[in-house]
């Protein structure tokens, strides 16, 4: 799989670029603040509908544009489709397939698989449990619609559901508590039910995702403990699945609704949703330890290099060749760490790097080197490719 072409137009500091790719490497040099990563990112955002700097919309977009468009042709086995997709900001998202218009942005999903390795990635071992939590998600999102659909089925849900705990304390006062307690009983149904499929594909991509995420990790931290993951839900019953099942969305539903019913006056005291995915954690593990607050920074960073690594394999273990997405990471890395994700970017199909200096990049990867200007008008900032 590869991007051949890969079109912006408004997309953060670019106003209207076409880029000709090719399988390799190619490596877009430019100082800090040129753009380079607005590149990437948009390939990564057309991967899987979300940025990995930003969680909304707003900031990709051009000042003093009302919409951006992403557009690139890709390249799989033989076969090429061109995907189009508009960013819409107070408006829709809107996307189309080979011209014809999507029902729904997510069903280009599947269409191009990417995995973005970042110095951001740092987080994902010492930040928050939504930190990971994303990670999880944007790697089951870019195996197909079907898999984001659950996860933006229940998204909606709870907002609809916490908006109904925020105002249920004093309908209850006012002697209403016979419509809220009906309407509650709705709503933790379809929140047990959307909340069981996305915690079940969660598991189920942990249990996959571990072993490859250990053999890297082992490689890159060879005298180190050995590393592992583990999926902690905010259920209090145990749904993890026996080894070599698939977790069982029936009974996570079931033991979902459960604490609902349990926690419910908790729920309406307080205001907030205290039982679902997204109050669930995807712990790190070096040895016995959790890594987040014992890991050292070496540690860390290997642990977060072996999270990208080990998601390489998983979608390659689909039978896809993910594009990778090197952003400014080498600069962060030490020499181990840099000779590791070489081998790795030598044995893909596409590799796109952005550095601020081409010396930062082992001589081993070579490719094609593009560099990246930028001008200023008016205080506004525009990039542009320097041939």
């Amino acid at each position: 799989m590869f991007v051949r072409n890969l079109g912006l137009r408004n997309f953060r500091s670019w106003e209207d670029v076409s880029v000709e790719l090719d399988t390799g490497t190619t490596l877009f040099v430019g100082r800090n603040g040129f753009g380079k990563t607005n590149l990437l990112e948009a390939i990564y955002y057309l991967a899987g509908l979300r940025s990995h700097r930003v969680s909304t919309d707003a900031p990709l977009i051009r000042t003093g544009a009302d919409q951006a468009k992403v557009s690139a042709t890709v390249e799989n086995d033989g076969r090429e489709l061109t995907v189009d997709l508009l960013i819409g900001g107070a408006r829709a998202n809107k996307a189309a397939i080979n011209g014809a218009p999507c029902r729904r942005p997510r069903d280009i999903l599947g269409i191009l698989r990417t995995v973005m390795f970042a110095p951001e990635d740092l987080a994902l071992v010492r930040g928050d449990p939504g930190e990971r939590r994303r990670f999880v998600d944007e790697l089951i999102a870019m195996r197909g619609p079907r898999w984001a659909a659950a996860k933006a089925d229940y998204d909606r849900v709870l907002r609809q559901r916490a908006a109904l705990l925020k105002t249920a304390s004093s309908a209850l006062r006012r002697g209403d508590g016979e419509s809220v307690i009906s309407t509650l009983d709705v709503w933790d149904a379809q929140l047990a039910d959307f909340g069981a499929q996305v915690t079940a594909a969660r598991i189920d991509l942990v249990r996959e995702l571990e072993p490859h995420v250990q053999q890297s990790y082992s490689t890159i931290a060879p005298q180190s403990r050995p590393a592992g993951m583990r999926y902690r839900p905010s259920i209090s019953a145990d749904i993890a699945p026996a080894p070599g099942e698939a977790a069982d969305v029936e009974y996570i539903e079931a033991a979902m609704l459960n604490d609902l019913g349990t926690l419910r006056q908790k729920e309406i005291d307080r205001g907030v949703c205290l039982v679902g995915p997204h109050r669930d954690d995807i712990e790190l593990l070096l040895g016995t330890e959790t890594a987040k607050g014992f890991a050292s920074h070496g540690e860390s960073w290997s642990l977060a290099l072996a999270l990208r690594l080990g998601s390489v394999e998983l979608v390659r273990s689909d039978g896809v060749e993910p594009v990778l997405l090197l952003d400014d990471v080498f600069a962060e890395l030490d020499a181990r760490r840099r000779e590791k994700l070489a081998d790795v970017a030598g044995t893909a199909e596409q590799v796109l790097i952005t550095a601020a200096v081409a010396d930062d990049i082992p001589a081993s990867i070579g490719g094609r080197t593009v560099s990246v200007n930028i001008i200023e008008a008016d205080g506004v900032r525009t990039s542009e490719l320097v041939s």
